[in-house]
């Protein structure tokens, strides 16, 4: 799938200027997040949609609501992982004591945030595809609004190159795009790619799972559960007819938008999986990263 080819895939961190910047920098404090995901990156590409998107995401983002809808899709991603065959990755990958810890604090990144995109891309689409579009919900001003900022022991999210120099770690990315029908490779497979040894292992042993019967079905539930959260939101997302009053190609966004929801699921289960590879189920189920009250 190519979208946009007179555009640019993405705009990444570093070169964001200007309002993309600004927004990049609201993004890290509002979801709470050490960088900026592929799905913002490349809804940067739109500059006219990205303004009026974020200024629709970010009150529902700041909510109580929001981060216990993303806990919810956590809890039920870990539940039906658990439910699958264990990957076992790090009894058969050398690893040090001080790439163990880094590796374990980058998997709880991911499995922070990647709860929240879903559920932010769930709303979208929904609203894109006029399945909720209504007013602020009654009484939505006295939602209690959670903390802003970067945990302070969130691991920073660095990744490699889309394109590293290293063939292994190549051909690695072109079998992880192939076998998943990626458009681009995820911020998670590039920042795990920081220990390809281990990402080589685990990539083997995750791909027979894939496309098994009770692996869809667990991504499936858990997109569900996504899907019921997003349209409880108190505020409205941007709607098919804003986009399309913005002149902007609706069909190729909404189409993007479709594509992350799709995404998203299976890689919160496969985030999961690796996670259960460390620690105890009850203890994933609980986020790691808690928000206190503003």
């Amino acid at each position: 799938m190519v979208f946009g080819l007179s555009r640019k895939k993405q705009i990444d961190e570093y070169e964001a200027e200007g309002e993309v910047e600004r927004i990049y920098h609201e993004i890290r404090q509002t979801f709470r997040v050490s960088g900026i995901n592929l799905i913002f990156r490349t809804w940067a590409r739109y500059d006219k949609f990205f303004l009026v998107l974020w200024n629709s995401i970010r009150p529902n983002a700041g909510t109580r609501l929001f981060e216990d809808a993303a806990d919810s899709v956590r809890a039920q991603a870990v539940l039906r992982a658990g439910r699958l065959d264990r990957l076992r990755v790090p009894a058969n990958v050398s690893l040090g004591e001080s790439q163990a810890y880094q590796l374990k604090a980058a998997l709880d990144l991911y499995h922070y945030i990647n709860p929240k995109l879903l559920v932010m891309a769930s709303a979208v689409r929904l609203s894109l595809t006029g399945g909720r579009v209504r007013e602020t919900i009654e009484g939505a001003k006295f939602l209690e609004m959670i903390e802003r900022g970067v945990p302070e022991k969130m691991y920073p999210m660095e990744m490699i190159s889309e394109d590293p120099k290293e063939e292994r770690i190549n051909e690695l990315f072109a079998d992880i795009r192939q076998v998943l029908n990626l458009p681009s490779i995820n911020s998670d497979y590039r920042t795990l790619a920081l220990w390809p040894d281990y990402l080589i292992e685990a990539w083997k042993r995750l791909r027979p799972m894939i496309g098994r019967q009770d692996y869809v079905e667990a991504a499936e539930e858990v997109r569900q559960v996504a899907r019921d959260s997003a349209g409880r939101l108190p505020y409205p997302v941007i709607s098919r007819e804003q986009l399309e009053e913005l002149g902007e190609d609706a069909g190729e966004i909404t189409q993007i938008t479709e594509k992350f929801e799709d995404i998203l699921a299976p890689l919160i289960i496969n985030i999961a999986l690796f996670q259960l590879d460390w620690h105890d189920r009850r203890q994933l189920v609980l986020s790691p990263f808690p928000a206190a009250a503003r």
